[in-house]
């Protein structure tokens, strides 16, 4: 499934693909006019809206394929690089460049490739431009709070709206037709010198019409086809997504939670997803509760994307089961340092057990559903020892049942340390690393 990995390829022939790609863009830049810098200022005053058209033909053109792509399986949009958003940064840097772009009559891309037919112009703009990048990288840091301000991280137009991508894409579609006969219609007025009463308000060429016509059907029919669910798609990412889950290389031993939550070069998270009332019976010490059927919703997911790389998250429930689907489900949206808590809930009280008091192993469950094997006398929260075993001995002075620590660990005693397990260490942290590019 797409994108595809080059790095296995070797730096040489990376270098060659990526190279090929550069200069495929810059030759259609350069046939489309882009390196005159009169085509490309005559923008802003509507006598030429080549760029207009070109660019937004590439976007929607693109837009469709990539939504397009995912609708059939065929792209990871989890894997693509999305620049994350600084909303008032990025006004105030579109102003700038847009300054520029009508002073100058060039963007970075298009003044590289007049710089390559040696264009004095071109060659101008880009030294401009790389002495500005230069005074940027020495300046930003007396005004990076703002620069770093309104971050809104990995944000597009369907969240943004609220809704479907396959919907977003018709509209999108529309926007940018709109805009291209917008556009024609100025262009013969202010290019042309045409009276407004002169210019044809439909469309005259059938070639255009035609094509408007199949990527507005081609949009439709991904809307009306519709995005896989989570699930769906981690069906379709082949052996190497499934193969840690069938290796149970993701299903963590309590042993080693325990341990990674002791330390302080790691952030842990860690994740309910069983209902409110076993959460309450017995959670771990600082875990979070979701429920499973919202963690498709982007303001669930997205703060998971956009952890700490130092972060590992375990998902848990009182088996496997449900922490199993909700593993596929993330995992399928790009979350990675995703693991299973071995055996859930029930495997942790069994090695890190409570109180009788407090409660006793009931009768093997049986039937559907991810019962709890535990019989609690009441809602302990987080306040038990074995809520939190990573803890040192002398943060946990007081028993459960209001007597003193006895030492009994079997009985949940704070006075006394968990054994020692033996395990095989699974959790290696993953990184992801962003290869992008644009025209700016």
């Amino acid at each position: 499934m797409a994108p595809f990995d080059f790095s296995t390829a070797g730096p040489i022939i990376t270098a060659l693909i990526f190279g090929a790609i550069g200069f495929g863009f810059g030759a259609v830049l350069e046939l489309g006019g882009f390196g005159d810098t009169r085509k490309l200022a005559a923008q802003f005053y509507l006598r030429d809206l080549t760029v207009l058209k070109v660019m937004f033909t590439g976007i929607i053109v693109a837009a469709t394929l990539v939504a397009g792509a995912t609708a059939l399986g065929l792209l990871d949009m989890s894997r693509v690089w999305v620049n994350p958003t600084y909303l008032w940064p990025g006004i105030v840097g579109g102003l700038v460049m847009g300054v520029g772009f009508v002073l100058g009559g060039f963007c970075p891309g298009t003044s590289l490739v007049a710089a390559s037919t040696l264009k004095i112009d071109g060659l101008l703009f880009l030294a401009g431009a790389l002495g500005g990048v230069w005074l940027f990288g020495e300046t930003v840091g007396s005004f990076e709070p703002f620069f770093l301000s309104s971050a809104m991280g990995r944000f597009t137009l369907p969240e943004w709206l609220g809704l479907p991508l396959g919907v977003t894409l018709v509209l999108v579609v529309f926007m940018a037709l709109g805009l291209f006969w917008a556009g024609e219609l100025a262009e013969l007025h202010f290019g042309q010198q045409k009276a407004w009463s002169e210019v044809l308000v439909r469309p005259t060429s059938p070639r255009k019409v035609s094509a408007a016509a199949v990527l507005v059907m081609t949009a439709l029919a991904v809307a009306v086809h519709g995005q896989p669910s989570p699930l769906a798609k981690f069906e379709r990412l082949g052996d190497a997504a499934k193969r840690p889950l069938q290796e149970r290389a993701v299903f963590v031993h309590p042993g080693e939670v325990a341990a990674l939550r002791g330390d302080f070069n790691l952030h842990v998270a860690v994740i309910d997803l069983r209902d409110e009332h076993d959460f309450n019976l017995f959670p771990l010490g600082g875990a979070r509760r979701l429920q499973p059927d919202l963690l498709t919703r982007p303001e669930v997911f997205k703060p998971l994307l956009e952890q700490p790389a130092s972060t590992v998250t375990f998902l848990m429930a009182n088996g496997e089961e449900p922490a199993v689907i909700a593993w596929k489900t993330l995992r399928a949206q790009g979350v990675q340092n995703l693991y299973v808590l071995e055996g859930g809930v029930n495997r942790w009280l069994e090695l890190y057990p409570v109180a009788e008091c407090v409660a006793v192993k009931a009768a093997p469950p049986t039937g559907e559903g991810d019962p709890l094997a535990f019989r609690f006398s009441y809602a302990s929260g987080s306040n038990l020892p074995a809520a939190w075993p990573e803890l040192p001995i002398e943060r946990l002075s007081r028993g459960p049942c209001g007597d003193p620590a006895s030492g009994d660990v079997s009985h949940g005693g704070h006075g006394a340390a968990w054994p020692e397990y033996s395990y095989p260490k699974k959790v290696k942290l993953q990184f992801k690393a962003a290869v992008k590019g644009g025209c700016g």
